[in-house]
């Protein structure tokens, strides 16, 4: 059974005066445990999706499924909704319009009053969820003394205080610097692979969709590409075409390639590139770097 999964679904806001079509009949699946990165241009659809996936936004058309139930049908009760956004919860891009409190541990448990969570089962899913994403000493701090980064992680810690099964982040690196994004990524992936909870990030960060399990390829409302980052990522031209960029690392065999240098250019990770660069500098000069 999916995890979540939106089937056919359209979505056009009513206020857009050329009534186009931020979603254009996608249909994307999504299992328990997996790690997956949802990237496109500015306007390509990807943020209106995870909206989707929450019950934010409802489809115009087609149908959002949370564990095999149709989530879009007219039977679903206020109730079901609030189940889904216990389990499914989303962090935002401004890490400071997600924070409430004056105090790092009220703003955690923010989340949990409102599910009406004991007092005593609070403080101890504070302390949990503190400690998961590195902020534990922080848990007395104002949240307006922190970095960017830092922010992000006590959002974080809001969500996953509530035991969600899944976390969505809304381009939730984008107004970070690269230490900050490094912080918020290397969290999320740990509590993907640590405890199994399923992670959807949309982003417009290649490096950080090069880490996910599958990467989604959404292009003016439509899912073009669907597979492993090295699948995605091979497919250079129609992602150049899609206004979209491929990792650094990878985009450097590229380059090499175009200047007339004989090299493959599958391989994303920097040490995966590494090894290929190297390879060739063998091939070429023999023996290693000082022969």
């Amino acid at each position: 059974m999916d995890f979540l999964k939106t089937d056919n679904v359209y979505f056009s806001y009513e206020d857009d005066e050329q009534n186009s079509r931020a979603l254009n009949g996608v249909t994307l699946s999504v299992k328990k445990g997996e790690y997956v990165a949802i990237i496109g241009h500015n306007g390509s659809g990807k943020s209106t999706l995870a909206k989707l996936f929450n019950l934010i936004l409802d489809p115009t058309e087609g149908s959002v499924y949370y564990l095999g139930k149709n989530y879009s049908s007219d039977d679903i009760t206020d109730e079901d909704v609030y189940e889904l956004r216990a389990n499914v919860g989303m962090v935002f891009q401004n890490p400071d319009n997600q924070i409430v409190a004056t105090v790092v541990e009220e703003d955690v448990a923010f989340g949990m009053e409102n599910l009406g969570v004991p007092t005593k089962e609070m403080h101890i899913r504070v302390k949990e969820a503190l400690e998961s994403v590195g902020m534990s000493e922080y848990a007395k701090k104002e949240p307006a003394s922190l970095s960017g980064g830092q922010k992000q992680r006590v959002a974080i810690a809001g969500i996953l205080a509530m035991k969600p099964s899944c976390i969505i982040l809304d381009e939730s690196t984008a107004m970070l610097d690269p230490i900050g994004r490094k912080d918020v990524i290397d969290t999320v992936e740990r509590l993907n692979r640590e405890e199994g909870i399923t992670v959807i990030t949309i982003t417009h960060y290649m490096n950080e969709a090069a880490r996910a399990d599958r990467v989604v390829v959404i292009h003016d409302g439509k899912l073009i590409l669907d597979g492993t980052p090295h699948e995605v990522f091979a497919n250079y031209g129609l992602l150049r075409e899609c206004r979209l960029d491929v990792p650094q690392s990878n985009a450097l065999l590229h380059e090499l390639k175009a200047r007339g240098v004989e090299i493959d250019t599958d391989s994303i990770t920097p040490n995966e590139v590494a090894e290929k660069i190297l390879a060739l500098y063998r091939k070429k000069h023999g023996g290693s770097l000082n022969g």
